[in-house]
């Protein structure tokens, strides 16, 4: 895995090879699977829950009104749909035990 920074795909994979033995395209394959049913679950308007991670939620924000911080001038913000990440309580006392 990366030593620090970023954790990507292919650390994942590669988890998985070394944790399970499967092998290398199998874990890449499973990886992706993964990956590809949590995005169609939130494309299709579903929340995606992990147990012990967190939570990925889609919210409807409003349209509001913005400010320009450059010229202070007021402008619409259109409606939208955001994604948000909750991580769970497990998760959360975890990164305060690392840290």
């Amino acid at each position: 895995m990366a030593p620090a920074g970023t954790l990507t795909r292919a650390d994942l994979a590669d988890a998985l090879h070394q944790e399970i033995g499967l092998s290398r395209a199998d874990s890449s394959h499973f990886v992706e699977k993964i990956l590809a049913h949590m995005c169609e679950a939130l494309a299709n308007g579903e929340n995606v829950k992990i147990s012990g991670f967190g939570s990925f939620v889609l919210r409807d924000k409003g349209e509001r009104i913005g400010r320009n911080p450059k010229t202070g001038v007021e402008v619409p913000i259109a409606p939208r749909r955001v994604l948000t990440f909750r991580a769970s309580q497990m998760m959360r006392d975890r990164i305060v035990e690392a840290g």
